[in-house]
């Protein structure tokens, strides 16, 4: 087994058998298993093996393996409707406001959900981007996604 595998293998257990909330204490405890490895590789690891963050029952977020824990569609719509706040546009460009530490669990949902009229999401703290795709004559599908959003979660309050 190389490295990698042994990392992985080192992540999936630590993340099955803990309760891990950020990258940091994930560190930690790679650290007091031997296993040395930077932000950015953690970070690229965590892709691949497609961990994400969930819920507990007090509304606390903490890694999990998408496969073990058995997230559903209604899971990534509750991580969205707890955590937006509003939404708002310039152009091609959205911005949505969470809860503080809520935007990465909420655009991954977002990411998971496949909306169409999104290219991609980039989360912060608090806020993501949001940058819409272009129909054929220029204008922004700002309306479909609102209207999805809505569908999905309830009124986000497009702050325009």
């Amino acid at each position: 087994m190389n490295g990698r595998d042994t990392r992985l293998k080192a992540i999936r257990r630590i993340i099955t058998g803990s309760r891990v909330s950020s990258q940091d204490q994930l560190l930690q405890h790679l650290e007091r298993e031997g296993v040395r490895v930077t932000q950015a590789t953690l970070s690229r690891d965590l892709k691949i093996l497609q961990v994400g963050k969930v819920p507990d029952a007090g509304g606390e977020y903490h890694y999990a393996l998408s496969e073990a824990d058995g997230e559903s569609l209604r899971g990534y719509i509750e991580d969205i409707r707890r955590g937006c706040l509003s939404v708002a546009f310039s152009g091609s460009l959205g911005v949505m406001k969470t809860i503080t530490g809520h935007a990465d669990a909420v655009a991954g949902a977002m990411d998971k959900l496949v909306f169409p009229e999104l290219l991609g999401t980039v989360a912060g703290d608090d806020t993501i981007l949001m940058v819409l795709k272009e129909d054929g004559k220029g204008t922004e599908n700002r309306g479909a996604l609102m209207r999805r959003l809505d569908e999905l979660v309830g009124d986000t309050e497009d702050g325009e």
